[in-house]
């Protein structure tokens, strides 16, 4: 499909980053995304945060800042009661409110399926946007958040999930990314992403995707609710997994000492998932120790760029 060229677009459709980014003059760039999905909890209040928190995501994942948002709503009105709106709508609100962004209207039809989501606008210098290509040779690879949500929640429809589980998967999906952006100002970001629908290796493989650096990827020390593995095991997973596996699969080298099963942890689709960044190595260190100091305790170095293994990536 033929793009639409203009010399103020400074990131668009072309390498799938995670926002689209317009400069309007020389220090302000509007930054504009839009997310929405079905139901991943039964409560519909904690169903609205977490939409919210995914949608507001992708602003701190291109290095802005979040300022107004709309409501996309498709609801039946006829089978759901009106009141499992309103608790919905309440919950995206105080999520923005958290995030200190603006609600200043939405979008609602009928549908027979129960979807939420927001259109957010952000701000950002047009020279200090991160976009998820530029990482370096030598750079440390970091995830904030813990993985695992994707198979919590399908496990969570079967009943199957403990209750403190759940609880524990909640609490990191309603979680904003705002602090940790925040925090990445302070060092030189080379490249960011948000881990949502395609997964850990999913988004790690676009960041390398037509570049001339590869990854290496340390099973060992990426964050995962360690209860998933039985899940996994029992073939307790979405489909969304077997997609991005399909998909990425033939970019990723395995290690013999690696399970089978990590690698599905690995692709499992994310909702509101951490930020995935490379930055220097000699800043790697003391990013994650502050984030740990303001509460972002799962921030963790994962890995590394390397230019020997130019557009894949090793998981060891």
């Amino acid at each position: 499909m033929p793009l639409i060229s203009d010399p103020n677009l400074v990131i668009g459709m072309e390498k799938g980053d995670d926002a689209g980014v317009y400069k309007l003059r020389e220090d302000l760039a509007i930054i504009q995304t839009l997310d929405f999905f079905t139901p991943v909890v039964d409560d519909p209040y904690i169903f609205g945060q977490v939409a919210a928190a995914n949608s507001i995501s992708d602003v701190y994942a291109m290095g802005g800042r979040p300022v107004v948002a709309m409501n996309i709503i498709c609801f039946p009105i006829n089978k759901m009661d009106i009141a499992i709106l309103q608790e919905i709508l309440k919950g995206g609100l105080d999520k923005m409110r958290e995030a200190e962004v603006l609600l200043v209207g939405g979008h609602s039809i009928e549908d027979d399926e129960l979807k939420y989501g927001l259109s957010v606008g952000g701000i950002v210098h047009p020279e200090k946007v991160w976009s998820n290509h530029g990482s370096l040779p030598g750079d440390s690879i970091v995830l904030t958040k813990t993985l695992g949500s994707g198979i919590i929640n399908t496990a969570l429809k079967g009943k199957l999930a403990d209750q403190g589980l759940v609880d524990r998967c909640i609490e990191m999906m309603c979680s904003l990314n705002k602090r940790a952006s925040e925090l990445m100002k302070e060092v030189d970001i080379h490249a960011c992403t948000d881990v949502t629908g395609f997964g850990l290796l999913g988004h790690a493989c676009e960041m390398i995707e037509g570049s001339d650096v590869g990854m290496v990827i340390d099973s060992s020390a990426v964050p995962w609710f360690h209860e998933i593995k039985e899940f996994v095991e029992k073939g307790i997973m979405p489909g969304g997994l077997h997609r991005n596996k399909r998909f990425r699969m033939h970019m990723v080298d395995v290690a013999p000492n690696v399970p089978d099963y990590v690698i599905d942890i690995f692709f499992d689709p994310q909702t509101s998932g951490g930020l995935l960044f490379s930055l220097p190595e000699s800043q790697a260190e003391d990013i994650v120790k502050k984030m740990h100091e303001e509460g972002i305790e799962d921030a963790t170095i994962i890995g590394e760029v390397i230019k020997e293994t130019k557009g894949r990536i090793l998981v060891r």
